[in-house]
């Protein structure tokens, strides 16, 4: 049976295994044969989305069934997936297949009846490598690995003895190999490879990967086995256009949303919601804009780097003093990780220096040389607040290397702050000052659309 939405999952056995390297190379390689490729990221992943973008021209949506929810996930994926012979879905991974539990990328390959193509790095090994493919292929029997590249091969001999011996124990086929001397390398740091948007691959770099990929890969196989896959039937309605006929009667509001290379950590699907229930989004650079968009009624800071643009941020006099006067005057601010550093006191770096910030809350941000906090949150809301009411949960992911020094119970009082999440898992960092909402955990309303709604309801009220 050939699928209307043609659709294979890019994994790995591991972390560093090559997998984002392949996806983007496959994204390449299709995209030059005039396919249309839609690109998607398991997991909650801000970073690999942009890189998809870069290659593809196309907004990369995250498919994530802990945070979101199954009915969700396969909503999204059936809304925003191409169809049709001449498309691809690409979806990539996220850590090793089986990792994550309800977040892998083996729950969204069984949810959505998505084929596997895996990732195996052969660098240090030849025939084995079909022990490691055959324990893959028979641990959750939901979970089809129909295909295998393999990476890092010394030599087209190498990959052939790796190949025989998959042929020989396995069910899947490989579909190919990705030389060890490819040379293709994309820039880091601390939270991960370099966005898209700041172009850690140039043009013919990404050629070049796609010519890689278009030699050693059979993109025919590749493409039969996205085809063959059958489609899944969604079960939850359209939630984007459930928001839009709620709202539709509702006079239209301006929500300020900070991006550029310091504020660029969004799920665009939120900020579709946000549209959906009647905001204009208005975009602005806290690095560079001399003033807040005129006319605005609520604003959203997302995370990013922060820290790698302190001084220019800092120096930005009349940004924070606007940011400062329009959280003091009641008027609804979300903002996330980054954003919340932004509003804290100061910043200070690894070398010492110290930058004063949007000064909101009296406390300030310090980066750290290793992960402070990494994992999915379910947090439920202490106090009533425009993303809901007390004891609604939410749904989200914290990854952070900074921490914030800490007020007491009788200094938060004393500065009309209070704090607003309480975890299962753990201490959610979030606070309440005025009608400014800020925290470490980043939210996603894949779950809970009534937050967006119950956000542009609160920026609604400064009309």
């Amino acid at each position: 049976m050939n699928s209307s939405k043609p659709a294979i999952l890019i994994a790995g056995t591991g972390s560093g295994c090559g997998k984002t390297t392949v996806s983007l190379g496959l994204m390449a390689a299709f995209c030059f044969r005039g396919l249309r490729v839609q690109p998607f990221k398991s997991g909650p992943d801000f970073i690999d989305p942009t890189l998809h973008r870069m290659v593809t021209g196309k907004t990369s949506y995250n498919l994530d069934i802990r945070m979101c929810g199954a009915d969700y996930v396969q909503y999204l994926f059936n809304k925003k997936a191409v169809q049709g012979a001449g498309s691809i879905n690409i979806i990539e991974g996220v850590m090793g297949l089986f990792d994550g539990g309800l977040g892998s990328g083996a729950e969204i390959a069984a949810r959505l009846n998505i084929p596997v193509v895996l990732t195996v790095n052969i660098s240090s090994v030849a025939e084995s490598v079909a022990a490691t493919v055959k324990g893959f292929e028979s641990l959750d029997a939901r979970v089809n690995v129909a295909a295998v590249i393999l990476n890092s091969a010394a030599s087209r001999r190498h990959a052939k003895m790796a190949e025989e011996a998959i042929k020989k124990y396995c069910n899947a086929r490989v579909a190919g190999y990705i030389p060890r001397d490819a040379e293709i390398s994309i820039a880091s740091r601390h939270l991960g490879l370099s966005m898209g948007h700041e172009a850690p691959l140039n043009k013919a770099q990404v050629e070049k990967l796609g010519a890689l990929c278009s030699e050693y890969i059979d993109l025919e196989l590749l493409h039969d086995t996205a085809s063959r896959r059958q489609d899944s039937p969604c079960i939850k309605g359209d939630v984007i256009q459930e928001l839009a006929d709620k709202n539709s009667s509702m006079p239209k509001v301006r929500i300020g949303i900070a991006r550029d290379p310091a504020f660029c950590f969004y799920y665009r699907d939120n900020l579709e919601m946000l549209e959906a229930c009647g905001a204009e989004l208005v975009y602005f650079s806290p690095l560079e804009d001399s003033a807040l968009p005129e006319n605005i009624q609520g604003l959203y800071i997302g995370g990013g780097y922060p820290e790698l643009f302190s001084k220019e941020l800092s120096e930005n006099h009349v940004m924070r003093k606007e940011i400062r006067e329009f959280s003091r005057s009641g008027k609804p601010v979300f903002a996330e990780c980054g954003g919340f550093m932004y509003l804290t006191d100061a910043i200070t770096g690894q070398d010492g220096k110290r930058w004063p910030m949007a000064e909101v809350y009296p406390f300030e941000s310090f980066m750290n040389d290793r992960l402070r906090r990494l994992g999915y949150r379910r947090v439920r809301l202490k106090k009533d607040s425009f993303l809901g009411k007390r004891g609604q949960e939410l749904h989200g992911h914290e990854f952070h290397y900074s921490h914030t020094t800490k007020l007491t119970e009788k200094e938060l009082i004393k500065n009309n702050i209070k704090q607003i999440f309480e975890a299962s898992e753990r201490q959610a960092e979030c606070y309440l000052k005025a009608n400014t909402l800020a925290g470490y955990v980043h939210i996603h309303w894949g779950k809970t659309p009534e937050a967006a709604t119950g956000f542009v309801k609160a920026c609604r009220k400064e009309l």
